[in-house]
């Protein structure tokens, strides 16, 4: 059969939860065995956000083809356990620059390039072109922004031209408050934005709500009068405990019936085994047998989606231990000062994320140490995993003044410095040590050990490395090289000898899944229960 659209739209205001909701439309079209796959739009002009800070965009995702993407895509690839590429990522920037550089070659000779048609025919010809190549049964659209947006306005008329020539079902997600002194829910704010919707010429065929107590019936009935829907197709997407129920109960609200319904595709069964198997997962998160504690100590804490992969693969390696994972987010210049250990005790394991500059890395230094000397459950990430090694050679090796070249250029020890080939880039975007990259691990590590595999491959982003000329002394000194890369002979995992404690120049908590979690994590967190047992 050709392909059928769904096209997510966002009313009022962003941080709703589109990445969510989409997701779980497409979770519960892969329930029914159908090949579904995302599109994000995102308005802005950059070619990518991969030079974005993470205070103003959140995380930045990478996938396996080095492509640096929204966070969403970490909520799709989560929610579908598929691993996802680059070209379905679509942003203002790519497509002017893809427009501009048409122009300038002479593509539009005789003609004055305009946002219509020119720029709306970009976008339908680009879904076009994605629907060809990855042949999906359901494509599912993901406009980032709020309906009103001047960014994402000329993406929105595309979706309306294109809906005329394909078979194309809109969802439109709105929120709907609740404010204490008046005690209801107020529909008034989703009213003026199905107006501004109708305006661009798109009527919704299901509107899901976000609230925060369930929605009453006079607010369906109130949605669906000015949206121009039946109230069944009005949705409860009310808060819960957690994300990966939502698809459970959008079912149990017919939203998998509607859906299927409007796309054409009526008559197929729902897997049972799949559905069971979700549920049996998720129930694990709501109600584990166990808890623990672990630190987050980070230097991005002002906002939680910077860590957005590492706090859901968390969720993952709890639920496959049937445990409850606390987090304590912590931030690092609070531990740079003396009397930081209080501030640690009590903690059955500790993680030091990735992150750029040198604020706050003193502060992860000591918390690394902390758990050395603890025998404190640890994992090291990225520039984690480069402090875990300046804090070895500086405390274990003696060597005074150790550091990374990206914190201190004129360091005596530059145990962490810039990849070689990294010295003559001058361009930002794009241009770090990224994606899926092989790494061989030692026989008889922790690391070999959690993933029951010689060669794995994980994602990176970064341009800093272990240095190779102090591997020797710091291997004489007790530490473990547990992995590196077949080719280039990098180093990818550090250990300590004694307790538990990884580092890793990778990033796996970009390919962990519910279904399918980290195996470093999963272990981290086997480690944190016995710590806490034997307290």
């Amino acid at each position: 059969m050709p392909p059928k659209y769904i096209v997510v739209l966002g009313l009022l205001m962003s941080g709703l939860g589109k990445g969510a909701v989409t997701s779980s439309i497409m979770k519960m079209l892969d329930f029914y065995d159908l090949k579904v796959l995302p599109v994000k739009f995102d308005g802005y002009l950059n070619y990518d956000c991969g030079t974005m800070n993470p205070y103003r965009h959140g995380e930045v995702f990478v996938l396996d083809d080095k492509s640096e993407v929204d966070m969403d895509f970490g909520l799709y690839e989560r929610f579908l356990n598929k691993n996802l590429t680059g070209d379905l990522s679509i942003t203002g920037g790519k497509l002017f620059s893809k427009l501009i550089n048409k122009e300038r070659k002479g593509g539009f000779l005789g003609e004055d390039v305009q946002i219509i048609p020119h720029l709306t025919n970009e976008i339908i010809d680009s879904i076009e072109s994605i629907s060809k190549k990855k042949n999906p049964d359901v494509l599912v659209i993901e406009v980032g922004g709020t309906v009103g947006d001047i960014e994402n306005s000329y993406f929105i008329e595309a979706m309306r031209q294109f809906a005329t020539n394909h078979d194309v079902t809109f969802v439109c997600l709105t929120y709907i408050p609740e404010l204490a002194v008046v005690g209801e829910q107020k529909t008034k704010p989703s009213q003026i934005g199905f107006r501004q919707l109708q305006q661009a010429g798109i009527t919704p065929s299901i509107v899901v709500c976000r609230s925060k107590g369930p929605i009453e019936e006079k607010t369906k009935q109130k949605i669906a009068l000015f949206s121009n829907i039946h109230k069944d197709r009005v949705i409860d997407d009310s808060d819960d405990y957690t994300i990966y129920n939502l698809p459970i109960r959008f079912i149990s609200q017919k939203f998998d019936t509607l859906l299927l319904r409007d796309l054409g595709i009526e008559g197929r069964r729902i897997n049972s085994q799949k559905l069971n198997e979700w549920k049996s997962i998720t129930s694990k998160i709501i109600s584990p047998k166990k808890e623990v504690r672990i630190g987050i100590v980070g230097k991005y804490m002002l906002l939680k989606d910077s860590y957005a992969s590492l706090r859901e693969a968390l969720i993952h390696s709890g639920a496959f231990n049937n445990v409850r994972v606390n987090l304590e987010w912590i931030e690092s210049e609070e531990l740079e000062s003396s009397g930081h250990e209080a501030r640690l005790n009590g903690l059955n394991g500790i993680i030091v994320p990735g992150g750029f500059g040198k604020r706050g890395t003193e502060g992860m230094i000591n918390a690394i140490r902390y758990a050395r000397e603890n025998s404190l459950p640890f994992l090291g990430l990225c520039l984690g995993m480069q402090l875990m090694a300046v804090e070895y050679a500086r405390n274990a090796c003696g060597l005074k003044g150790a550091n990374s070249s990206e914190m201190d250029p004129r360091a005596k020890h530059k145990v962490i410095d810039i990849i070689e080939w990294q010295r003559g880039i001058r361009t930002k975007g794009g241009t770090m040590r990224l994606g899926a990259q092989k790494c061989i691990l030692a026989k008889g590590t922790n690391s070999r050990s959690a993933y029951s595999k010689r060669i794995i491959e994980e994602r990176h982003r970064h341009r800093y490395e272990f240095n190779n000329r102090y591997r020797r002394t710091m291997e004489q000194n007790g530490l473990v090289i547990a992995g590196t890369h077949p080719k280039d002979n990098l180093v990818e995992f550090i250990e300590w000898k004694t307790g538990f404690g990884i580092g890793t120049q990778a990033h796996p908590e970009l390919k962990s899944r519910l279904e399918r979690p980290a195996p470093i994590f999963s272990r981290l967190i086997a480690e944190a229960v016995r710590s806490s047992a034997g307290k």
